[in-house]
């Protein structure tokens, strides 16, 4: 963080580590266009997850091993399945102030050495909730499926207010949920801030009742509870720590992440990973 970049950690908490298979969530806002609001992730590997990046407004180039070059503007859905390894570096390109969310997703252990892959999605399906809508990234709400890949059960949604009010929001009973306060006031069964923070709901219910102002704006993620042992440690999720080890080495070593052109010799260097890693 800086004097003109804020990162705010929803998630992994001390007492949250997962919602459903969603493992990893940061909110970041710079408050500068030049250089000190810019986003500069030179190369940097990835195994066992989905990345999804997802704008509010500015604009980052992505670029990965795998030779894509994407740019991605608000509304539009950036997915990286790491699988078995991927490189990618992301930077911001001067259009306004980024603001924007960077997710996470824990792959399934029966997924997670699967070949690498990508997906930009320019078009997502909009559920109109009365007094606002929601825009799905990821899984479905009310029918509305969005086209991204996923290997898990589990939704991804903006939720922006046009009135201020409650607004219902259709949930599946199976699944946990956790609703990120973005912009403004929003509240969940009375629980909430005036700022930014995150709301956990558990799993039995079928309608969560948002208590927005005007303007708001929220994310609701949600999935069937993963049941698995997850670590996370750097930019790896894995389930042991030799796992990790391994992972990192073959990073340092230049492995089988691939290179992502454009860079050079210039990357992200993996740090010492000297404990035992716990769920």
């Amino acid at each position: 963080m800086t004097d003109t970049f804020t990162v705010l950690r929803a998630l992994p908490q001390r007492r949250r580590r997962l919602v459903g298979a969603w493992c990893f969530l940061d909110l970041y806002r710079a408050d500068d266009e030049g250089p000190a609001g810019a986003l500069d992730l030179l190369p940097h590997p990835h195994i066992g997850l989905q990345t999804v990046t997802w704008l509010f407004s500015g604009e980052v180039r992505h670029r990965d091993s795998l030779g894509n070059d994407v740019r991605i503007r608000p509304g539009e859905l950036n997915i990286m399945t790491a699988g078995s390894g991927i490189a990618h570096a992301e930077t911001s390109i001067p259009h306004g102030v980024l603001h924007g969310l960077q997710f996470w997703i824990a792959l399934p252990d029966r997924q997670r050495g699967k070949a690498p892959a990508f997906e930009h999605h320019a078009q997502l399906p909009v559920v109109d909730l009365g007094g606002a809508t929601a825009r799905v990234i990821v899984g479905d709400m009310r029918g509305a499926a969005s086209p991204a890949t996923v290997y898990s059960a589990l939704v991804g949604a903006e939720i922006a207010a046009s009135t201020g009010g409650a607004i219902s929001v259709p949930l599946e009973p199976a699944f946990e949920y956790a609703v990120l306060s973005v912009d403004g006031a929003v509240t969940v069964d009375g629980l909430g801030s005036d700022g930014v923070g995150l709301i956990y709901v558990g799993a039995g219910r079928e309608v969560m009742k948002l208590q927005m102002q005007a303007d708001a704006r929220a994310f609701l993620i949600g999935g069937v509870p993963l049941n698995e042992p997850v670590l996370l440690w750097w930019n790896f999720v894995a389930r042991s720590t030799a796992e990790m080890l391994a992972a990192r080495e073959e990073w340092q070593g230049g492995g089988r992440f691939g290179r992502v052109s454009g860079f050079g010799d210039r990357r992200i260097d993996a740090p010492p990973l000297t404990m035992t890693l716990r769920p």
